[in-house]
């Protein structure tokens, strides 16, 4: 708009005037024209929203007699959340050190990461910090007692270490487990530990379960990150017996080619040859951005009307009766190239009856059924496998043959190396290492 002058966005005045003439319309899109998002209710655009907002959350507090010109914007009154950084610079700068173990541990501190573990080598600080490897460690060491405790640490075995000594449990049977046995510990070989520390299984498992206690990653308790909210970009509503699609039009300009581009044109005989040219190539790409954001908007509605169709047992009954569907299905229903519809589909969102999901969750390939007559969406079978998984006996977890010998009996043709993937995929450890027989 700032380019083309042709160009401009239709007034919400004027959009709430064609309200009424579009209360009548049954579907929410027609291959014409998409629907217009329309607005009852209107506000100056120089309205002062700041001002608003900071008397709005401020009047409860104040009397009718106070003066609040001198009050705090609304932004001033929120605190940015700490960070790990931020949070651990602050404790160097109350921390009982001189300014040139200071300027060490603003190196130190500048290599952790946001899990808290160091990232560089003592031997790269001391290079970078020009300082004794003796002066390093010491206010390395200062650092690990900082708040998360164990932060800085080199790695996992370090971390626990460090906990477990500000614990007051230095020296007992978890430091020598965590020192000596760390192989053992990940494959759950208690009675091993056991037997090499010559102590009770039970001991070795109490020192186990205060090992579990421990965080392995000290730095997420500062994690500063803020939640992002999907905004979907389409809307299925379930009605009776069908399905509404509706676009989310929010945030999308309604365009249209300037008033002033009519006056000018009716005054073509007063017009330069530049003038006409000008304007010729404005409009020209004036009308080209206008329908391709229409075009965009048909081509989305397209896609979730297939979506919908294809998939009505979701719609209807939740993700257990999602089907197989590929890329090729849409395209082949609406008539359009895969890439077209692959491009449409980017990071597009859209509500369900069921939650917000991505239009790329419904494409998913199948699993063939034993009795061959219909395949099984992937991401089912995922869940059934979690489902499994979550129900097993956990003093004997099935195997990845096992699951798949339970899954055919549910219909569900698939092979020991498939499940095994579909586990690695879910994040699952395999049975030997799920397996707690002393729980």
């Amino acid at each position: 708009m700032e380019a083309n002058p042709l160009l401009e966005e239709t007034p919400a005045d004027e959009m709430e005037e064609r309200l009424p003439e579009e209360e009548h319309k049954e579907e929410p899109i027609k291959e014409e024209s998409l629907p217009e998002v329309t607005i009852k209710e209107t506000m100056r655009a120089d309205f002062d929203w700041e001002a608003y907002i900071s008397e709005y959350n401020t009047a409860w507090a104040s009397s009718p007699d106070e003066d609040t010109g001198d009050r705090p914007s609304f932004e001033k009154l929120i605190s940015p959340r700490t960070n790990l950084y931020s949070h651990l610079m602050w404790q160097l700068q109350v921390s009982d050190l001189d300014e040139a173990q200071r300027e060490s541990g603003r190196y130190i501190i500048g290599n952790i990461d946001r899990d808290g573990y160091l990232k560089a080598s003592i031997d790269n600080i001391i290079h970078s910090t020009h300082r004794s490897k003796q002066e390093i460690v010491k206010v390395l060491d200062i650092i690990h007692e900082f708040d998360p405790v164990g932060v800085g640490a080199r790695d996992t075995r370090e971390c626990l270490l460090i906990q477990l000594c500000f614990q007051g449990l230095g020296g007992g049977i978890a430091e020598k487990i965590l020192t000596d046995h760390m192989k053992d510990l990940e494959k759950k070989r208690y009675p091993q530990i056991a037997k090499d520390l010559g102590v009770s299984l039970e001991e070795a498992l109490n020192a186990v379960s205060v090992i579990s206690s421990l965080e392995p990653k000290p730095g997420r308790s500062c994690n500063d990150e803020e939640t992002i909210y999907i905004i979907p970009d389409v809307y299925v509503y379930n009605m009776g017996d069908e399905f509404h699609i509706v676009l989310n039009d929010d945030g999308l300009p309604k365009l249209r080619i300037s008033s002033f581009c009519k006056e000018t044109l009716a005054k073509k005989d007063d017009l330069s040859q530049t003038t006409k040219e000008y304007i010729r190539n404005k409009l020209k790409s004036t009308s080209w951005l206008i329908k391709s954001i229409h075009q965009r908007q048909r081509t989305i509605y397209k896609v979730a009307e297939s979506i919908v169709k294809f998939q009505k047992g979701f719609f209807g009954f939740g993700p257990a009766h999602l089907k197989p569907m590929v890329l090729r299905d849409v395209a082949e229903d609406i008539q359009m190239h895969e890439s077209t519809v692959s491009r449409a589909m980017n990071n597009k969102y859209m509500y369900t009856p069921f939650g917000v999901f991505e239009l790329r969750y419904f494409l998913d390939s199948g699993i063939q059924s034993v009795d061959k007559v219909d395949k099984v969406a992937s991401l089912i079978v995922k869940e059934r496998i979690k489902e499994i998984i979550r129900t097993e006996h956990k003093s004997k977890s099935y195997s990845d043959q096992e699951i798949a010998t339970i899954l055919k009996r549910s219909n569900i043709d698939i092979a020991r190396r498939t499940v095994g993937k579909y586990r690695e995929m879910l994040r699952i450890l395999p049975s030997n290492q799920r397996k707690n027989t002393y729980s």
